[in-house]
């Protein structure tokens, strides 16, 4: 096995609107964003911002979650460029310790 020094998770919750966009930063950003996943997601509250009609009809909203591992302050100046870069209030964030990360071989 091998480990990653990765301390921290850090998680986006994206309209599907701005998928392209933020991959497109991402990728033009390697040393902040050197590998990360993208999951498909629905968002439902208050928070929510229902623009289809389905989305209307169903009560949520389709999103994406970008899942980037990595050093806490790398990915505290990822944020910051980010949020310079594409200013939305329908991107939300958080971030989760990481115990333990690597690969099995």
């Amino acid at each position: 096995m091998k480990t990653d020094a990765n301390d921290t998770l850090l998680t986006l919750a994206i309209p599907v609107g701005l998928e392209e966009d933020i991959i497109d930063f991402l990728l033009l950003h390697p040393k902040w964003a050197g590998g990360f996943t993208i999951l498909g997601a629905q968002g439902a509250g208050q928070g929510a911002r229902l623009q289809s009609p389905m989305e209307l009809v169903q009560g949520r909203s389709a999103r994406k979650l970008i899942l980037i591992g990595g050093l806490r302050t790398e990915l505290d100046s990822l944020l910051a460029a980010l949020a310079a870069d594409i200013p939305s209030p329908e991107v939300s964030y958080w971030m989760s310790p990481i115990i333990a990360s690597g690969r099995l071989a």
